[in-house]
């Protein structure tokens, strides 16, 4: 049985198979949760992502997909990089934000990972509504079938936090 728990923290710091990242899509580092995963990372992430770039990835890893490289110094096995959309009021952008975490659990999952720690994708810089984003996170996570034990909702502040919770516990 897959357990969803939440903690106020710093990703970074987690101790489990893979983190999340929510990547812009160069792969390259930014700001946010991306520029503190690949700071604490070190360079043997960026060097992987820049391999990325080199092949498969040459225009960048497209919104809703998701894709692994190394932890580097970080205490896990992986990162598994993944690109939220920027919420628009014009457009549902919503089946791109679910698709982060499940193809984020499916990459997981074909990694061999039994722990994954995912932050509020798409709620900061990218502008998503965060009630709106944690419904949508725990929905999308909830309604994967995973082999996954535990799944972890690393939330950098109590907004957050108290957003996800009430998504968990409704």
């Amino acid at each position: 049985m897959t357990s969803i728990t939440l903690v106020q923290g710093d990703i970074t710091l987690q101790s489990v198979d893979a983190i999340v990242n929510a990547a812009n899509s160069t792969l390259l580092g930014g700001g946010g949760v991306d520029g503190a995963i690949h700071r604490r990372g070190g360079p043997a992430i960026l060097a992987e992502c820049k391999q990325l770039r080199a092949g498969r990835y040459r225009r960048g890893l497209p919104v809703g997909e998701a894709v692994a490289t190394t932890a580097g110094d970080l205490d896990a096995r992986w990162v598994i990089h993944t690109v939220g959309p920027v919420h628009s009021y014009d457009e549902d952008r919503s089946e791109y934000l679910i698709s982060c975490y499940r193809e984020s659990l499916r990459v997981a999952e074909e990694l061999g990972a039994r722990t994954i720690a995912f932050p509020a994708i798409s709620t900061g810089v990218y502008g998503w509504p965060m009630d709106d984003g944690a419904r949508k996170a725990v929905d999308a996570v909830r309604s994967a079938e995973t082999s996954l034990t535990e799944i972890r909702f690393v939330l950098f502040d109590p907004r957050a936090y108290r957003a996800f919770d009430k998504a968990l516990n409704s």
